[in-house]
Formats: C-alpha cells, sequence, structure tokens
C-alpha cells in the first residue's frame, strides 16, 4: 500500500503566512516564533513554566545573553523596559466572565476591533478580529500537561477562529479536536463550576491579537503564577 505523503508546508501554515502579510508590524521573525509557539506550545509552554529538563539551562543562557546584549533605549530616547513588563507587553490575558467568554464562542460573524488599548492595557497585541468565529478547537492545556499531578479535564484550552484553529488541527492532532460553539459553552459553564478562571489571550506572535480562551487554576496555569512573581501578564476583567 502506498504512504500518503504529507505536504511539505501544511495549509494552515500558509494560511498564518497569509495573514500575517496582512498584519502591519508582522515580521518574518513574528511568523517563526508564532509557528513555533503553535506547532509545538507543549514544549514552548514546559521550558516557560519551568518544568522540561531544558529549562534550567535555557534561563542561564538567557541571562547571559540579556548581559551580552542589554536591550537598547526606545527610538525617543526612553529608557528600554524591565524584561518582564516587555514580555507582559508582548503575550498577556484578560480575565472575562462567563458571559463575556461564551459571546466569544458563540459570535455568528467575523468581528474586527482594533487598538483596544482601554481594555487591553498593553502596548502590542490588544486586537480582536475573529474569522470564522464556528472554528473551535479544544486543546490539551499546556499548563496543566506540563505538570506532574494536573488539574483534570485537559482538554479545556479554547482556540478560537483561524487562522489559529486549522493550524492548531493540523499540526496537534493527538491532543486536540473540532468542538461545535455550544460544546465550548459547554466546557466554559464546567470550568466555571470548578472556580477556574477565564482567560482571553493575545500574543504578537499569533498576529498580534486574540486566538484562544484558556480556563486556568491557580495550581497549573503558567500565566498566574508569572503574575504573582511580578510579571503583569494578566488583566483584570472590565
Amino acid at each position: 500500500m502506498q504512504r500518503k505523503r504529507l505536504p511539505l508546508i501544511q495549509p494552515s501554515t500558509r494560511s498564518l503566512a497569509r495573514a500575517g502579510r496582512r498584519t502591519p508590524g508582522y515580521r518574518l521573525f513574528d511568523f517563526l516564533h508564532g509557528y513555533f509557539y503553535g506547532r509545538w506550545p507543549y514544549l514552548y509552554i514546559g521550558i516557560g513554566v519551568g518544568e522540561h529538563p531544558l529549562s534550567p539551562t535555557l534561563a542561564r543562557i538567557a541571562g547571559w545573553w540579556s548581559r551580552l546584549f542589554p536591550p537598547r533605549p526606545a527610538d525617543n530616547g526612553a529608557s528600554p523596559k524591565p524584561a518582564n513588563l516587555a514580555f507582559a507587553d508582548s503575550y498577556h490575558g484578560k480575565v472575562v466572565p462567563l458571559s463575556a467568554a461564551t459571546q466569544l464562542v458563540t459570535v455568528h460573524e467575523e468581528i474586527r476591533l482594533t487598538n483596544l488599548e482601554q481594555v487591553i492595557p498593553y502596548a502590542h497585541a490588544r486586537d480582536i478580529i475573529l474569522q470564522n468565529p464556528d472554528h473551535i478547537i479544544a486543546l490539551q492545556c499546556p499548563c496543566r500537561s506540563a505538570r506532574s499531578d494536573p488539574c483534570l479535564p485537559l482538554d479545556v484550552c479554547l482556540v478560537v477562529g483561524e487562522p489559529f484553529a486549522s493550524f492548531v488541527a493540523e499540526h496537534i492532532p493527538q491532543r486536540s479536536r473540532w468542538i461545535t460553539p455550544a460544546e465550548a459553552v459547554d466546557i466554559l459553564r464546567a470550568e466555571d463550576e470548578r472556580g477556574h478562571v477565564h482567560h482571553a489571550f493575545f500574543k504578537d506572535a499569533m498576529l498580534g491579537r486574540f486566538y484562544a480562551i484558556c480556563n486556568c487554576c491557580a495550581c497549573c496555569c503558567g500565566a498566574m503564577q508569572a503574575h504573582q512573581h511580578g510579571t503583569p501578564m494578566l488583566a483584570s476583567s472590565g
């Protein structure tokens, strides 16, 4: 029997690249960063939360790099932001109540809301652009998956809209599944009953916009723990 040959570049990767070319300020580095983050989220998050064997080595390398190549002042002469603030500007979550989270997964038309600095108080990645909003993936949570004794269930991260949903479905099929908006609402309600927090996540490498709702518990969530330790990557609701 002839083996099925997979394309060298998946269609969803091409879609992400096309969307990147249409996104002002989105660089090749951002695309490569976004590809790595979306393709290998368990490695990316596992290193970030310190649970991966490479974490200590990479932390030392990052420290050496920052000392050898400190951030340059901004074009206006202002001092560069500390690393933790610069990181939060590029990757952050917004606490959303159950009602707002439900609205995000039950939208029936495409949405384009840009420069939401009043509600997303960060320098970058603050747009809500929903294309094919009914395309939703339930992904096994990378933060929970990194823990030795995680909270359950695992598949509580909701990737919403394109090109993100198809990218995850094509590249991580063993840990993701397509769901309907009604199933997404069921997941949100169940997580809400468990006392977990809904975060709408934004990232510069993910086209500088909203791409997922994570249902977070304080014992597993890397973002909540980073926030508690001085990296302000979570904004309150409102």
